[in-house]
Parts: structure tokens; sequence; C-alpha cells
């Protein structure tokens, strides 16, 4: 599991409502690493400012890379909040359609795997799958190729 250096690790706040895993997310890791927010600016064409996120809960579902293309909180972060909901594991009406899975720009973002981690959340619990999952999912889905 990922962490940012001399911070300890919150799972719960850098866990979003919709599964995915700030801590590992280049945008957060952005925030203390020069070089992954280069490469964020680079392949998100945004401004230095707009790489780095503090994770989703703390930007209020609106995370830097959303705003700088216009975008308000994600609807999944709003459902959630007005839900009381932890994350959608949580739900009684997982899986929803807010958690569609788009082919749009999977390629670099991990969407995709939401409801995977959301699963695995709910099977696991939430630190178990920070700490023995959240990274090999997403390693999984960048890095390995498709094998059914």
């Amino acid at each position: 599991m990922s962490a940012r250096k001399g911070t300890s690790m919150d799972v719960r706040a850098l866990t979003a409502p919709c599964g995915l895993d700030c801590f590992n997310c280049p945008c957060y890791l952005a925030n203390d690493h020069v070089e992954i927010r280069k490469q964020v600016m680079s392949s998100a064409q945004v401004s230095s400012e707009d790489a780095a996120c503090r994770g989703c809960r703390k930007e209020n579902g609106i995370a830097p890379i959303r705003r700088a293309y216009g975008h308000g909180p994600c609807r999944v972060y709003r459902c959630a909040s007005e839900k009381s909901m932890e994350t959608c594991a949580d739900c009684p009406d997982f899986p929803c359609d807010n958690l569609q899975p788009y082919a749009d720009r999977a390629s670099v973002l991990p969407h995709n795997i939401k409801v995977f981690n959301l699963a695995l959340i709910r099977k696991m619990g939430l630190e178990k799958w920070a700490r023995e999952k959240a990274k090999q999912v997403r390693d999984a889905y960048f890095n390995h190729k498709f094998d059914i």
C-alpha cells in the first residue's frame, strides 16, 4: 500500500465512496513527487495545481482534475454523501447506474475498477482491502493482459 512520505495514512479518508483507492492514485502521489506531478500534468494536460489532489473526500468530490475540466462534484460522491454512506458497498442499491463503467479514457483513468473494488471492500472490509488488494487491483488494471 502506498502512503505519502512522512504521513500516516487514513485509508477511510483516502478511499473514495466509489471504491477508488486515492492513496494509490498518481494525482494523490503527485503531492509529494515532482516527477509524478509532471507525468499527470502531461497525460491529463492540466496545470501543476490541478495535477495534485488530496483525495476525493478532502476535495468534497471535486478532484482538481475534475475542476480543471469544468466538472463539479461527481455523482457518486454526491449520492453517497446524501445517503450518509461511507462507500457504495454499504448501500442497499449497490450496484447502481452511478457506477457504470465507461470506455472513455479507461486507459488512463481506473474508473472501471470501482465495482470490483467495492465488492472486495464488502467482502474483505475496507482496511484489509486497502492493505492487501487495492494496489494489486490497480496494477492489474493498468499492466496485465486481458485473460479470462
